[in-house]
């Protein structure tokens, strides 16, 4: 799993952090200390983490990601991390 998209609501600066929908790894997800959720009115599940975003993103650079974009969607900030998974490293792709 090469991209993830991480967000939070810009007034909630320190927390709650998305992490992932309900098919993200598991692993990744408890490294990340998120847990899955299904939030009145949703149709779907999300993994949310209690740490700040900041937390979260050192987490993952951690393990190899890395952020390739970011931006705001109304009330919403939005990073997009990728790591190179083995294959791609193999074919010489950088991240």
């Amino acid at each position: 799993m090469p991209y993830i998209i991480i967000s939070t609501q810009i007034r909630l600066a320190i927390g709650p952090t998305i992490c992932g929908d309900e098919w993200a790894d598991p692993d990744l997800m408890k490294y990340l200390g998120a847990e899955l959720v299904h939030t009145f009115g949703n149709s779907f599940k999300e993994y949310i983490s209690s740490d700040p975003p900041r937390v979260v993103l050192n987490k993952m650079d951690l393990i190899g990601y890395k952020v390739i974009a970011s931006t705001g969607v109304g009330q919403t900030i939005t990073w997009t991390l990728y790591k190179a998974d083995e294959t791609t490293a193999e074919k010489g792709v950088e991240s």
